[in-house]
């Protein structure tokens, strides 16, 4: 083996192919300075490169319009009316007629441009900063001959692994499933929405590289093991065969796990576990409806909002919501409204935040805001009538917080009535428990709420104060952490008293031995990545309750996130043995 760069496994697979690398950073311009003759020659060059850009641009909005939706497109509607923008083109010749390259003059235009853009007061020019920087590399690209490496080129069928930075809303939403077979990244963890993404798309992916755009020139020929964490470069025949060969264990695997996907999911004592499905898009809706899974536990919608131009309407939000309901036939659609903060949406004037993960976000924002809020409930409200629809609210501290979302939804149905639209009056309202502080005040909802469910992504990062998207942190990011578990445990144990309904949604449930301790807290109900739907199932039917339950409170009373996986391993192990669907999932 050449050269290993191990990162974090974010999505199950092996896949080989060839390195479509994405720079997507301003390059560095070189000082050039230009004679007078030249100087017509020049400006004539710029505004080549600005017709190339545009060309480009416009063929990636069609693409993206085709993939992703009119409304995700509009994001390049804007860069093009950038390079539209007449004072920009005059500033940049202005420059080249002071004897300045092409290149130069455009680099400095762009710095400018974006400083002044950055340091506004103005929310929706701060926004414009990411379309300026897309525009300033595309240009600076055309103009200095370098590659082109837009992900839409990459041909369909080429197995193209793609490896980038980060992958961003703009390059989200360009990405072509049919091209890509996985995705590589230099930032992020297991929770962060690039690896949420990824397995939502069903791509294998590695993320927490660190430096593997820096160590690669593309179209190296690689190995990308989704399952361990590596990308293997330059693999020799023999270690190509062994990934092969490992490739065809895991689909024949995945293949068993399938034909169980429609298995009812009860424990050998006879306790029945309900297996719901994460959903991140409405286009993902009728898959996950054939993963077994009973419905919906969890449906982000901020996958709606994040990287686009402008808010979607009542009228789109309704069909998205329609859509996925439609798809699960009657069984419960979980809807978490919006879980963002301000600085993700295409409208308002909000300040930058420093640490957005404790500030204007989710709720707080949503009820601050209800005119944005209300457009949202007025449509998951609509949506209800196709069939069962429950609202969930995201990152709820205090019981306020509910009856104040509880007025506006009022507020909602009496306005769709005197409109005379079709509605569901009666839609059940529960939180999620993501905050020590809604654990430890969990008591004080039962009476105003109809669900819990825990969102252990969250709940781990706010109780182990360790940001849950820091690839430096990434090891210390535990679910199993005594402190988490006794936490869910008294969620579940304050809902079991008031006889309300408790899930959970984040990203713990889908592995196996975090499943495992789940079913031993006493959690009956799991909302899963719809590709882990049949490995839970086959978890949930090869073992008892009792069991379970004896490993957890075991699990309980350790002192360390490795004493209670050692706990938690060697009782799973225990009941499956060295199962070859447990060898990249038990942690």
């Amino acid at each position: 083996m050449d050269r290993a760069i191990v990162g974090i496994s974010a999505s199950p697979g092996i896949v080989l192919g060839h390195v479509h690398l994405l720079r997507w950073e301003v390059p560095e311009v070189p000082h050039h300075i230009i004679p007078d003759e030249e100087v017509e020659r020049e400006i004539l060059r710029f505004h080549k490169a600005v017709e190339t850009a545009k060309e480009r641009l416009q063929q990636v909005c069609e693409r993206a319009e085709r993939h992703a939706g009119p409304e995700e497109a509009a994001i390049f509607e804007v860069q093009l009316s950038i390079l539209d923008d007449a004072e920009l083109t005059g500033r940049v010749e202005s420059y080249v007629r002071q004897n300045l390259g092409a290149e130069k003059a455009f680099d400095l235009v762009l710095l400018e441009w974006r400083q002044h853009f950055a340091r506004s007061t103005v929310h929706m020019m701060r926004e414009r900063v990411g379309d300026l920087t897309d525009v300033h590399i595309r240009v600076l690209s055309i103009l200095l001959g370098l590659p082109d490496h837009d992900p839409v080129d990459v041909k369909k069928g080429s197995n193209a692994i793609l490896v980038t930075h980060d992958l961003t809303p703009s390059l989200t939403v360009q990405l072509d499933r049919e091209a890509i077979v996985g995705i590589a990244t230099d930032s992020g963890t297991r929770t962060s929405h690039v690896a949420i993404l990824a397995r939502s798309l069903g791509l294998p992916a590695v993320v927490g590289l660190r430096d593997a755009v820096a160590r690669l020139r593309g179209d190296e020929y690689v190995v990308l093991d989704g399952s361990s964490g590596m990308l293997i470069v330059n693999p020799s025949a023999a270690e190509i065969d062994a990934f092969r060969n490992r490739a065809v264990v895991e689909a024949q695997t995945e293949a068993e796990l399938i034909k169980s996907a429609d298995a009812e999911p009860i424990t050998t004592d006879g306790v029945r576990i309900t297996i719901r499905a994460n959903v991140d898009l409405p286009d993902e809706a009728e898959q996950a409806a054939h993963s077994g899974a009973e419905g919906v536990g969890l449906m982000r919608t901020e996958f709606l909002v994040v990287g686009r131009a402008s808010m979607p309407d009542e009228e789109e939000q309704y069909r998205s919501y329609k859509r996925v309901v439609e798809a699960f036939g009657g069984h419960p659609v979980v809807i978490r409204t919006f879980d963002v903060g301000g600085d993700k949406l295409p409208v308002g004037g909000y300040p930058t935040e420093a640490n957005p993960f404790l500030g204007w976000r989710a709720i707080r924002m949503c009820l601050d805001e209800p005119a944005l809020f209300k457009v949202q409930l007025r449509a998951l409200l609509r949506a209800a009538l196709h069939g069962d629809v429950r609202i969930m609210l995201p990152l709820v501290v205090t019981l306020d917080e509910v009856r104040e979302a509880r007025r506006l939804l009022d507020e909602c149905a009496a306005e769709l009535s005197e409109r005379g639209t079709p509605f569901k009056r009666d839609v059940p309202l529960g939180i999620m428990i993501e905050t020590p502080a809604a654990v430890i005040a969990a008591d004080s909802f039962v009476d105003d709420v109809a669900f819990f469910s825990i969102g252990t992504n969250d709940l781990v990062q706010y109780t182990l104060a360790v940001d849950r998207g820091n690839v430096n942190l990434a090891g210390r990011f535990t679910p199993l952490h005594p402190a988490v578990l006794r936490l869910i445990k008294r969620t579940v144990d304050v809902a079991a008293q008031h006889g309300l309904e408790v899930s959970v949604c984040g990203e713990m449930a889908s592995q196996p031995l975090m499943a495992f301790a789940l079913i031993g807290l006493g959690l009956r109900s799991l909302s899963v990545n719809p590709r882990a739907v049949p490995l839970v199932k086959r978890i949930v039917r090869g073992l008892s309750v009792s069991f379970a339950t004896e490993a957890a409170t075991a699990a309980l009373q350790a002192r360390t996130a490795a004493d209670v996986e050692r706990h938690l391993r060697v009782r799973l192990l225990a009941a499956f043995g060295d199962a070859a669907f447990l060898r990249d999932g038990v942690i």
